[in-house]
């Protein structure tokens, strides 16, 4: 079981905590100014009167009351809860005898102004912006035109603060949004590579017994009245290569829901999955259970060649199979995509080459790459095609897909004397190739 990281203290406390503990820290910065600290001869702020009396504490906390229900409102309904924030600023300063709005009583301000940029939509944090901003300049307004003194260039301090937090919000909020657009590309791409992949491998499944059944089935309906023996023979190749494809399909499936049955299970308990009488086993991560089924392997590699051409041979098209140079294991994925490579070629000489015969060349002569070649000498006279079409070409492009992914050479197209050629070349990793 995976254990997921808790996430840092910080992010842990919701917005309008941070915003009550920075109004704390402002009422203690402004009482500090306010009292001579050691290493001081007096402190740096003379307090108003009006701040030591009932009406000045009666104010301040009217301001922590509306801090703390912004605050509890600033999830919910960002624009309130900086309502909410920004008239407390200014009742906190009005008992202090201040021509401007203290940076300590807009800490609260600040916060709010950071965890609205960084969750809410642009417009939302532009007009919060612009709500902060026009109520310090609404002060000095009021001040200026009431004749008394005003705090100017503090004010600006305080809205430069105000901007920097702004900024700092939107950055984090925008690098959020680009992390979630490139995790939505990111699965996007990894579920079309995955769909191409099943595809692929639903097309060299399928296709390959497919030929067959059409072939042997030609066959069987022309020489069912003359020859009934070779017609139940060709009727017995169809069942078989049917029963084949059924299996491998139901392979196929069992693996993707025991992957899902994985995903949902990891973390979850330790209990096995239930098994219902009367379905074939399936394959788990990696445990292969009934790994071939009258036919092909489950998985299958190079040395499944000769019985893929067993079974091409008995619907009326010969393969030779030729193996240059010396077998050396090769990793997984490339004998897979060997094969499947080979199967497809086959197949398409099955389908639209109308060739009684093609040879598979395996070529393990170069240490750092596997060849294959697969040929065939063209359509023999009287030789029907089982699909006379040029066909759809997802053939040639799942092969050059398989070749592109492990970043190998592909080939496809006519032979100067006449037939088809397919010829790929894959590297082998240095770790895999025999000295």
């Amino acid at each position: 079981m995976s254990a997921t990281p808790s996430a840092p203290f910080y992010k842990r406390v919701a917005p309008g905590g941070w915003a009550a503990v920075a109004w704390g820290a402002g009422i203690v910065f402004t009482a500090l100014l306010r009292i001579r600290v050691p290493g001081q001869e007096e402190p740096d702020v003379f307090p108003g009167f009006v701040i030591l009396r009932w009406d000045g504490l009666l104010m301040l906390t009217v301001g922590t009351l509306l801090t703390l229900r912004g605050g509890a409102l600033l999830a919910r309904r960002p624009t309130a809860a900086l309502n909410h924030l920004l008239v407390a600023s200014v009742i906190a300063s009005t008992p202090l005898g201040v021509t401007a709005i203290p940076f300590a009583q807009y800490l609260a301000v600040d916060v709010a102004l950071y965890a609205i940029a960084a969750a809410r939509p642009r417009p939302e944090a532009r007009r919060a912006l612009l709500l902060a901003l026009g109520l310090l300049v609404a002060y000095v307004a009021v001040r200026l035109l009431a004749g008394w003194s005003a705090g100017t260039t503090s004010t600006l301090a305080v809205a430069l603060t105000a901007l920097v937090a702004w900024l700092l919000g939107r950055s984090e909020g925008q690098a959020r949004e680009y992390a979630e657009r490139s995790r939505a590309q990111a699965t996007e791409q990894a579920v079309t590579a995955e769909r191409l992949r099943i595809a692929r491998e639903m097309h060299d499944t399928v296709a390959h017994s497919m030929g067959i059944v059409a072939l042997q089935a030609g066959a069987a309906r022309r020489v069912i009245a003359t020859q009934p023996e070779a017609a139940r023979q060709a009727l017995t190749e169809i069942e078989t290569a049917s029963r084949e494809t059924l299996a491998g399909l139901r392979r196929m499936l069992g693996a993707l829901r025991t992957a899902d049955t994985d995903t949902d299970t990891d973390g979850g308990g330790g209990g096995e999955a239930e098994e219902r009488p009367g379905t074939p086993p399936v394959t788990t991560g990696r445990t292969a259970v009934s790994a071939e089924v009258r036919g092909l392997p489950e998985m299958p590699g190079l040395a499944a060649l000769d019985r893929l051409a067993e079974l091409t041979g008995s619907a009326g098209v010969r393969v030779a199979v030729r193996r240059v140079g010396a077998p050396c294991p090769l990793p997984p994925d490339i004998d897979l995509s060997a094969f499947r490579i080979v199967q497809e070629s086959v197949t398409n000489v099955v389908r639209h080459s109308g060739a009684d015969s093609c040879t598979v060349t395996v070529d393990h002569r170069v240490p750092e790459a596997l060849a294959l070649t697969v040929e065939d000498r063209g359509p023999v006279p009287g030789r029907a095609r089982v699909s006379p079409g040029p066909g759809s070409g997802y053939g040639l492009t799942g092969m050059r897909e398989r070749v592109a992914v492990l970043r190998g050479e592909f080939s496809a197209g006519p032979r100067p004397g006449g037939g088809f050629r397919v010829t790929a070349r894959l590297p082998l990793p240095t770790g895999d190739t025999p000295r």
